[in-house]
């Protein structure tokens, strides 16, 4: 039981993230652009960090078969990439878009399924040690704050009122926590489903860094920016290394 409590308060903070878009409302739109960048910098190295120094040896620990943990993790990438064809299949830009309060609701069913998937993911770190569950918290929050402040964008741009977009963002993002409840029953009657999970986890989060974040980043031509960006990048690596190595 400790670890559903551990996953349920992660999963609490996670949707939180969800209300903290508001301070935005009150920085300038230039010092927000730069603001994300450095979050997307520092979310592409933590989701990178978390898979690699922790998801994937963790799933080579408690898995007697390699290959699978790999095949496991291709599951999860794919995954993320079919979620992701479905947000682009029913997203609208700039003059090709004509149902504006369609936009954001797609964009909320879209959310609400990811913020699912979140908690079925974070309970199931937990499970496996407090230490990876907390390391897999971390390395979600780091990519939500920057998706929830994109998600918001796009409710606003869809003409939904701040105060209702505010409201609706973090209804979804509760979601999370019917993840982490649901993940939890699932594991305990589905026997090994913790074994796909963790390495699918893998495959997700390296599939959002280096398809979303990291191309995002490339998109700089400023090379002071640049350089700073990718600094980022490498302490979130490192952050992730150390916390591995000592054991967290």
């Amino acid at each position: 039981m400790t670890a559903l409590l551990y996953a349920l308060i992660s999963a609490f903070i996670v949707s939180l993230i969800g209300l903290a878009v508001f301070w935005a409302l009150f920085i300038q739109s230039s010092k927000l652009k730069k603001i994300l960048i450095l979050l997307v910098s520092f979310s592409a190295g933590g989701l990178m960090g978390g898979a690699f120094f922790h998801l994937l040896p963790e799933s080579l620990e408690i898995s007697k078969d390699s290959t699978l943990v790999f095949l496991y993790v291709l599951c999860g990438f794919c995954l993320f990439f079919i979620l992701e064809k479905f947000l682009r299949w029913h997203h609208c830009h700039g003059k090709e878009c004509h149902h504006h309060l369609h936009l954001s609701y797609m964009n909320l069913i879209g959310d609400s399924l990811h913020n699912f998937i979140d908690g079925i993911i974070i309970v199931s770190a937990y499970l496996v040690s407090i230490p990876l569950g907390m390391v897999t918290t971390l390395s979600i929050i780091s990519h939500e704050i920057p998706q929830e402040m994109g998600d918001f964008g796009v409710l606003l741009y869809s003409g939904m009122p701040k105060r209702k977009a505010m409201l609706y963002n973090f209804m979804v993002a509760l979601l999370a926590i019917v993840g982490v409840i649901v993940g939890y029953f699932l594991i305990q009657y589905i026997q090994g489903i913790s074994n796909f999970l963790i390495p699918a986890a893998a495959g997700g989060f390296i599939y959002i860094a280096a398809t979303d974040l990291i191309p995002e980043l490339q998109q700089e031509i400023n090379a002071k920016s640049s350089i700073i960006n990718f600094i980022i990048f490498v302490f979130a690596l490192l952050f992730m290394y150390f916390l591995r190595k000592l054991g967290v």
